[in-house]
């Protein structure tokens, strides 16, 4: 048996689903998103295979165990 597709309910669905993703990825009711500046810095392996393993503990990879570290370090030090 053969369904007969129903193009009112389909267009109906599709501008639903169309203005949800507009409004879901709409930038205007948040800040615009900065780039991100890549850094580097010399440590000791050892060092960093301390912090690897810390980080690893928290849950966090390499590279967010280090914004992490930096962003506490900026909220202790502001003063």
């Amino acid at each position: 048996m053969a369904l007969i597709r129903n193009e009112e309910v389909l267009n109906k669905e599709e501008s639903l689903s169309h203005s949800k993703a507009k409004e879901v990825f709409a930038s205007s009711g948040r800040a615009p998103k900065e780039k991100k500046v890549l850094t580097t810095f010399s440590i000791e392996p050892s060092f960093k295979a301390e912090l690897e393993d810390l980080f690893d503990d928290m849950g966090l990879s390499w590279a967010a165990g280090i914004r992490f570290a930096l962003k506490e370090f900026s909220k202790k030090y502001t003063n």
